[in-house]
């Protein structure tokens, strides 16, 4: 018997042993292939995928992903919104380039007098509003000496100022901001504007402050007020305009700017400056019920009379007689007027050139030489603005018709004082009629109120005896002694009348009053809502 070969039997081990080497080594080399052929394949998929970088697409087009993997596809862009406008330049000014600047043109003025008192320019109420010239102050000697500031307005030595710093004065005297001390003349003056020009002579050109466009002005702008408050000479503040067209003493002329800037006694007459370093008003006034409420000139108005101010010494306005108003909601409802713009006139002058032209209550103006007139404030500017003497063409609304008038202006004047006795108004004890709707108590005029008021002697209505407090009479500013006349352009010349008119008004009406005021000697109108 023959033994199996030994070698032969290791041998075959041997390659048993390396067969199955050989396929597990296969099997990991497939695996491994397989595994670098998928993440091969999603690379490969991955780089072969539009995206929306490589897509050719029109511009301002939006491509939109499909949720089952189809092709993107492309959609109109969304509307554009607007622009935003580009944000203002924040950049605060420098007040110390513009205090720099202007101060040399700043100067201080002291005014003597060798008489009593002062004639003084308007009368404001203590409680309200003082001019701030450093008053007059009495020397042992007898004279009297104020002072105030100025600025130069060109290099040959004009200068602007407040007509209160120099009213009545004697002596003026002007110190520059060099320390030289120069004589003064007054040119000109105007009370109603409180402006003042004067002169004084150098030999060398004067450093000056120019002038800017008050118009320009809006409410939050930055000011600074150069003066010499209290003796402080050139004191510098700062602050912004509070308000524009402030009326304070003329309801016509005034059209103050308010600002909070630190201005106090001393600083009458020193410039108002706007942040591009223009002068644009002329500080003249303070309120003495709060700190830091003070009150300018608009140099525009002040450029306004500078001609005549230089040529004739005094400023000279038109005329025409007439009280105004302005055409608010219930007043254009209740007279169904068709605009509201133009000013409505309340009461003709006898005697004067708007009776002459035959203008009457209850015309709205609307233009003036084609000029359209917005409100009654601008009506008086454009008249004012004329010289007398002047023809000037009115375009009038009268009951909703074109009317052209011709009217030959007058010089404006200051207002006549009320005539003694014009104050006192009607005592108790009168028989009361219609008063609740209304909120007022009307009894008929008799001889004895007609002289005690000083009446016109043609005047016809009933005499307001009694206005309750809470009631729409006094919203609407009616008073006790007022003379009622017309109720929605009704006549009232007695209780009787006045009570048919009443009683045909419903609550919620808005009514038009037509009043005579004894103190103003006008007409005026007057809206008034009744009670619901």
């Amino acid at each position: 018997m023959t033994r199996p070969n030994e070698g032969t039997g290791r041998l075959g081990q041997t390659r048993s042993y390396n067969d199955g080497m050989s396929r597990r080594f296969l099997a990991a080399v497939v695996c491994l292939s397989a595994t670098v052929g998928a993440l091969l394949g999603l690379v490969v998929a991955g780089s072969l995928t539009p995206s929306v970088a490589q897509l050719s697409v029109p511009p301002g087009s939006v491509v939109e992903p499909s949720p089952e993997r189809a092709p993107p596809r492309l959609v109109d862009p969304p509307p554009a919104l607007p622009a935003p406008a580009p944000a203002p330049a924040a950049a605060t000014p420098s007040f110390a380039d513009i205090a720099e600047r202007l101060n040399p043109a700043v100067v201080n003025i002291n005014a003597t007098s060798r008489h009593g008192t002062t004639s003084g320019r308007r009368a404001p109420s203590p409680q309200e509003f003082d001019l701030f010239g450093r008053p007059f102050e009495r020397e042992p000697e007898g004279p009297r000496r104020g002072a105030g500031t100025g600025f130069l307005i060109d290099a040959s030595g004009h200068i602007l100022t407040n007509q209160h710093v120099i009213d009545g004065a004697d002596r003026l005297t002007v110190r520059l901001s060099d320390g030289r001390s120069l004589s003064a003349r007054a040119i000109g003056a105007d009370p109603d504007t409180d402006v003042a020009l004067l002169k004084v002579e150098a030999p060398q050109p004067l450093p000056f402050a120019p002038l800017g466009n008050s118009d320009q002005l809006r409410v939050g702008e930055w000011v600074v007020a150069i003066g010499n408050p209290l003796a402080y000479e050139h004191t510098v503040t700062v602050g912004i305009v509070s308000f524009l067209g402030r009326k304070l003493f003329n309801a016509s002329l005034d059209r103050y700017i308010q600002t909070d800037a630190a201005i106090n006694l001393g600083n009458s007459g020193g410039p108002l400056i706007s942040a591009r370093g223009e002068v644009v008003g002329i500080n003249a006034a303070v309120s003495s019920r709060a700190s830091n409420i003070g009150f300018a000139v608009p140099i525009n108005q002040a450029k306004a009379i500078l001609p005549q101010l230089r040529e004739e010494g005094r400023v000279t306005r038109g005329y025409i007689g007439v009280a105004l108003r302005d055409v608010d909601p219930d007043l254009r409802q209740s007279l169904g007027l068709r605009t509201s713009l133009g000013a409505l006139v309340q009461d003709v002058t006898a005697g004067s050139p708007a009776a002459r032209a035959d203008l009457r209550p209850y015309d709205l103006i609307v233009a003036v030489d084609g000029q359209d007139v917005s409100d009654h404030d601008e009506l008086i500017r454009l008249i004012a603005a004329r010289r007398p003497g002047r023809l000037v063409t009115l375009q009038v609304l009268r009951d909703d018709r074109p009317v052209t008038l011709r009217v030959k202006l007058a010089e404006r004047v200051g207002a006549d004082p009320a005539p003694e006795g014009a104050s006192r108004l009607a005592t108790p004890g009168m028989t009361p009629a219609g008063g609740p709707a209304l909120g007022m108590t009307v009894r008929d005029l008799d001889d004895d109120s007609m002289v005690r008021l000083q009446l016109p002697s043609d005047l016809e209505g009933v005499l307001v005896a009694r206005v309750e407090p809470a009631g729409p009479a006094f919203d609407a500013r009616i008073d006790r002694g007022h003379v009622l006349l017309e109720v929605n352009r009704q006549p009232v010349p007695s209780v009787q009348q006045y009570q048919r008119v009443i009683r045909r008004v419903r609550p919620g009406e808005v009514l038009v009053l037509f009043l005579y005021n004894p103190q103003t000697l006008q007409r005026s109108l007057h809206t008034l809502t009744l009670d619901r």
